[in-house]
């Protein structure tokens, strides 16, 4: 009649990985966007920018003018 050996160290260790992928994605549900998503809508805000400044009508004197 003999059970498992187990390490106590090592089934800890193991025990805490899994209880902070747990919190991690317990907490990417609850609060955030996937990385793909937030690359996404970087490189669309920038395509907008680009197009923005490219539609900017210049004039000769862009700055202030001196008093």
């Amino acid at each position: 009649m003999s059970g498992n050996i187990v390490n106590l160290r090592t089934w800890r260790k193991r025990k805490e990985r899994a209880d902070r992928e747990a919190e991690a994605a317990e907490n990417r549900t609850r609060h955030g966007r996937s990385k793909v998503e937030r690359r996404f809508e970087d490189a669309r805000r920038e395509v907008a920018d680009r197009q923005h400044d490219g539609r900017l009508i210049e004039t000769e004197d862009d700055g202030p003018k001196p008093a």
